[in-house]
């Protein structure tokens, strides 16, 4: 009888499921992107919007331009694009973004961030960026009444 029911564990263990949480590549790169934007002298993710707080909340833009991520089942390695505000301390930026975007992902999903490359696409001074961004603006707008 003991026989049998050695057995019979046996085979309970091979009939078990074993639960998942897994996240779309999109999912990661919003968390990375969101976190970025929080730093001080990132001026802008490159090829999205982003100026002041409230900006960030009501642009229209998709904050995942400029970031590429590779999700695997529990590491994250994250490129992103960024357009840094002139006179700023980019090794300063790097190190703070480096840091927050790691704790934002692994906190909301548990993945560890294995690597976060930065690669400063542009320097501009906040009120040329600003300038650049409204300009963008009324072209979005023009094309939209087209």
């Amino acid at each position: 009888m003991a026989v049998n029911d050695t057995n019979t564990a046996v085979k309970s263990q091979e009939n078990t499921h074993q639960n998942t949480l897994t996240f779309e590549d999109q999912v990661i790169k919003k968390i990375a992107g969101i976190a970025a934007n929080e730093i001080k002298g990132i001026l802008s993710m490159s090829g999205g919007f982003m100026s002041g707080l409230t900006d960030r909340f009501r642009s229209t833009e998709d904050i995942t331009k400029g970031i590429n991520a590779e999700v695997g089942e529990k590491q994250v390695a994250l490129d992103l694009k960024v357009i840094v505000e002139y006179g700023k301390n980019v090794p300063a930026i790097f190190s703070e973004t480096v840091n927050n975007v790691k704790k934002s992902v692994h906190d909301m999903t548990g993945l560890e961030v294995v690597e976060v490359n930065m690669h400063v696409e542009d320097v501009m001074t906040r009120s040329e960026f600003e300038a650049k961004t409204d300009r963008d603006k009324e072209q979005e707008s023009k094309r939209d009444l087209e």
